[in-house]
């Protein structure tokens, strides 16, 4: 009589029986997309790139308006009619001005919100740091915006002496040689990261370029020599954010 025996194997854990092969659920990785492999979005720098450009532009737009100097000539001051002359032969650098400025104020709000996002995935909820950031160059964009708003009369009017008012002219020319550059919002969101840096929820030099140019910048910008803070806030800017684009590589591979 034969006798036929029949074994069959059964894993205790039938969970490790593909263990050995590669799979997109088990491993920590990237997609193609830029997504992780969990579904969840790879941090990008793009609001980093935007706030290069925001400074880059808000440096031009300082250099801009300081050749837009009509009423700081001192051979012509108190002379209302040879400043709306000489404006008139400068509208071209006004022109620029108004142009970066208004690049530089779009740029800056994509990256206040960024930087918004970026700190609140650092630190605590309750933090106050995120937001104050995030009002400190929102605010300095309207600034700019407030700075150019009246290009578009003046402008296109100078090259018609008999519409505008030469004190109106005057007036017009201190207006884009002071308002542009009250950059002192944005020495508020400087000394945001500086405390941001101290938590070590951001690289600790961005937190001392924020404490350094940043703290000057609102420092300027609280004295009564408050335009100096144009001259250091959009540098601030500019180098806070190439950190943020070029480095900050904890951040974006944790």
């Amino acid at each position: 009589m034969d006798t036929t025996t029949t074994t069959t194997t059964r894993p205790a854990r039938t969970d490790l029986r593909n263990a050995d092969r590669p799979s997109s659920t088990t491993h920590a990785g990237t997609a193609h997309d830029g997504t992780a492999h969990d579904g969840t979005a790879r941090p990008s720098r793009h609001w980093a790139l935007a706030g290069i450009g925001a400074g880059a532009t808000g440096v031009a737009a300082i250099v801009a308006s300081g050749l837009v100097d009509a009423v700081y000539d001192p051979r012509i001051q108190g002379d209302a009619a040879a400043i709306a002359d000489k404006l008139a032969t400068q509208r071209e650098a006004a022109f620029v001005f108004h142009t970066v400025a208004l690049l530089s104020a779009v740029l800056l709000v994509v990256f206040a919100a960024g930087l918004l996002r970026r700190l609140r995935h650092r630190v605590g909820g309750d933090s106050l740091l995120p937001i104050v950031a995030f009002a400190g160059l929102a605010g300095t964009a309207v600034v700019q915006v407030i700075g150019t708003s009246l290009d578009t009369e003046f402008l296109f009017g100078l090259p018609q002496q008999d519409v505008l008012v030469d004190s109106n002219v005057v007036m017009y020319g201190h207006f884009i040689g002071t308002v542009p550059w009250c950059w002192v919002l944005a020495g508020l969101a400087g000394l945001a990261l500086h405390l941001a840096g101290r938590a070590g929820a951001v690289p600790r030099w961005v937190g001392r370029v924020g404490l350094v140019l940043g703290g000057l910048t609102l420092l300027a910008g609280i004295s009564p020599l408050q335009y100096l803070a144009g001259m250091v806030g959009p540098l601030w800017l500019l180098v806070t954010a190439l950190g943020f684009a070029l480095g900050d590589k904890a951040y974006r591979s944790a």
